[in-house]
């Protein structure tokens, strides 16, 4: 991501964050990797917020930005596996939920970067998209805060072309928080298919659909309020 990032330049445009500068997409993966870490490093029990970095200017911005992560790396590295802090989606542990969380979120933002750098990403792994995409669906889209939403129940399905029984997912909506079920547990009305990798960015409106079959009209409305916030 760094790389990238220094590739494209501080003023370039983000065309996976439309509303974002290479600038403003270091910013706040570097805020985030600092909240993280400090979650683990102080085992602080209860959510606080993170800090806007204050005299950043744009020639201190890479090597702040290197500084945050290597920080955010030697943090879980040197934690106990059973250290207890604050989280906010379920997880076998909090030292489990910080390592996902912040591997799904700095893979999402290398990918902005690389977007913004232009030319071919840098691969995700099979496994590795599997996992990101269970996070995305039995994680973040089960609070309350998920918008994707329908006024009559409906199921979408989720299926990674290359994996087994494990890369399909059953996400079940209403006008109620949506319930994502592993398998292949109820008729769909809309099935959204590829590749782990690929899927694993697209259901991160990183990069369209690659294969949608049945009532697209599910497929459009992930794409227009699945986005977290």
């Amino acid at each position: 991501m760094a790389d990238a990032a220094e590739e494209a330049g501080l003023d370039a445009p983000v065309p996976t964050c439309p509303d974002w500068q290479v600038r403003d997409l270091l910013r706040h993966t570097g805020m985030v990797h600092r909240w993280a870490g400090g979650f683990v490093a102080d085992a602080h029990p209860a959510f606080r917020p993170w800090q806007e970095p204050e005299g950043l200017d744009d020639a201190a911005l890479h090597d702040w930005f290197r500084e945050g992560h290597a920080q955010l790396v030697a943090t879980m590295r040197g934690a106990p596996a059973d250290v207890q802090c604050w989280t906010f989606l379920p997880a076998p542990s909090p030292f489990a939920f910080w390592a996902r969380r912040q591997a799904n979120e700095t893979t999402i933002h290398r990918i902005d970067a690389e977007s913004a750098r232009g030319g071919t990403p840098s691969p995700v792994g099979t496994a590795f998209a599997l996992d990101g995409i269970d996070e995305l669906l039995r994680g973040f889209h089960a609070r309350a805060k998920s918008r994707v939403r329908t006024e009559k129940p409906q199921v979408l399905r989720v299926r990674a072309t290359d994996a087994d029984a494990h890369g399909t997912w059953t996400v079940r909506l209403s006008d109620d928080v949506p319930v994502t079920e592993p398998g292949d547990t109820a008729p769909a009305d809309c099935e959204v298919a590829g590749q782990a990798a690929y899927l694993y960015l697209a259901l991160w409106n990183r990069l369209p659909f690659p294969q949608v079959t049945g009532d697209a009209t599910l497929a459009a409305l992930w794409r227009e309020r699945s986005a977290i916030g």
